[in-house]
């Protein structure tokens, strides 16, 4: 199977656990559309209905260093919806340059961050019960890998081993991990006291 396929169930199925008739919201680049396709194909054959929000590059240098004090205090409806109602968002980061954020106006960038936050209320609120299933993942960049300080083939491999995309079953490689997971919590659980010493070196 393509690797991005792989990467599209996994998201889907397992990281948001998509169901039929669920609201999911996707916030990406332009950059990650190859994977954002899958994504949204996966979604779509799962029964979900699916908005996708693709930034394209330097719009929030432009938006910021450009709009008036009531454009930097308006949030998008649709955005404030998502949150207060999907039942899922995914965010895929795949950044142009991380850096680009840098030089834009800091108090104008302050009034836009405090009109957010409705929307960042909801979301925090819902992902903390799950009634928003939620999940952060990365596409890999030229950005992204100059930033790690690889190659672009180099950090894609990264990125997809770590994800274990590499496995036959990458869904249940990580309810493998949850397992061993729940029973080191279980067993931590069980005792009323215990000591952790650490290693020096």
């Amino acid at each position: 199977m393509d690797i991005l396929k792989k990467y599209a169930s996994l998201l889907v199925n397992y990281c948001v656990e998509i169901k039929e008739g669920d609201n999911l919201y996707i916030k990406s680049t332009t950059l990650a559309e190859p994977l954002i396709k899958e994504v949204y194909r996966e979604a779509v054959i799962r029964g979900a209905n699916v908005e996708v929000n693709l930034e394209f590059r330097d719009k929030y240098n432009i938006f910021v260093n450009n709009a008036s004090e009531d454009q930097l205090k308006s949030i998008s409806p649709f955005f404030l919806s998502a949150m207060r109602d999907f039942d899922a968002y995914l965010f895929i980061k795949a950044p142009f340059n991380t850096n680009e954020d840098r030089n834009v106006d800091g108090h104008k960038a302050n009034i836009h961050r405090e009109a957010l936050a409705p929307a960042n209320k909801y979301y925090f609120e819902r992902a903390a019960t799950r009634a928003l299933k939620r999940n952060f993942s990365l596409f890999p960049t030229q950005a992204s890998a100059q930033e790690a300080g690889m190659s672009l083939d180099d950090y894609e491999d990264f990125v997809y081993g770590a994800c274990k995309l590499y496995d036959h079953d990458p869904s249940e490689s990580w309810r493998n991990v949850g397992r061993i997971q729940q029973r080191i919590v279980d067993k931590l659980n069980s005792h009323k006291k215990f000591i952790y010493k650490g290693t020096r070196f």
